[in-house]
């Protein structure tokens, strides 16, 4: 199975630490915040990877990851995002062709989504074997204290997603949506569609929409940790996190 981590930007919540370095290098506890999503693709199923990243470290990724072989991967290949200002959905147009008319996992790799677990392998088999799940998404969900920071699911009473919004100032719920994603090819097709946002961004958010108007979106809850490095407070925790994980 496929898999895709997006690891471009320019991390300017965490200035100036990654003014000369891409956040997605930075370590987190014993290893580079990059070997975090990958061992999640990995764990669920996804052995052959494409790393979407850009700036001036993309030698440096190649350098550490190489073929993906040291962390038990089959692949791991490279794409360039030219424009790290241009969104989560214009990085993730650049994977189309190594995707082909395949379905996939997308992970954004300043998230760490320690997910284990055969229910979790279970999820990503099925939507990515059953005919069923065909011109689909589904993302995955963490209930949140801070919901107003992320994008936010909104779930009916038929455990169907009616709305995402993304970083409300009076949240409906507290679903957030995080950085993991399963789609279909036909994403590449609806991102092609979708207009900058007010930030000058393709927002995942307006693709994710997309599915949820045509009521093809699901969406799966995860059990274990998850957190988002972007920020000094967040990649603080997420040392001591593993740290403490890797004592037991």
């Amino acid at each position: 199975m496929k898999g895709v981590v997006l690891a471009g930007g320019k991390g300017t919540r965490l200035y100036p630490c990654t003014l000369v370095v891409n956040k997605h290098l930075i370590p987190i506890y014993d290893k580079p915040m990059i070997y975090y999503p990958l061992l999640t693709l990995k764990e669920a199923g996804c052995t052959n990877i494409l790393v979407v990243t850009g700036g001036k470290n993309a030698g440096e990724f190649m350098e550490l990851l190489k073929d993906g072989k040291q962390l038990g991967l089959n692949s791991v290949v490279y794409a360039y995002q030219e424009n790290p200002t241009g969104g989560i959905a214009q990085a993730l147009l650049l994977a189309e062709q190594f995707i082909g008319k395949d379905k996939f996992l997308m992970i954004l790799g300043d998230n760490l989504i320690l997910e284990k677990g055969q229910e979790f392998k279970n999820i990503i088999y099925d939507f990515m074997s059953n005919p069923l799940f065909n011109n689909s998404a589904k993302i995955f969900i963490k209930e949140v204290d801070n919901p107003s920071a992320f994008g936010v699911a909104e779930i009916n009473d038929n455990n169907e997603v009616i709305n995402i919004v993304e970083k409300p100032k009076e949240p409906k719920t507290n679903k957030a949506v995080i950085g993991l994603y399963l789609y279909d090819y036909n994403v590449f097709g609806i991102i092609k569609t979708i207009s900058p946002s007010a930030r000058g961004e393709l927002e995942i958010t307006d693709v994710n929409m997309k599915y949820v108007k045509m009521n093809k979106m699901s969406y799966y809850n995860i059990k274990n940790e998850w957190l988002d490095t972007g920020s000094f407070e967040s990649l603080y925790l997420a040392n001591q996190v593993i740290k403490s994980l890797n004592s037991n």
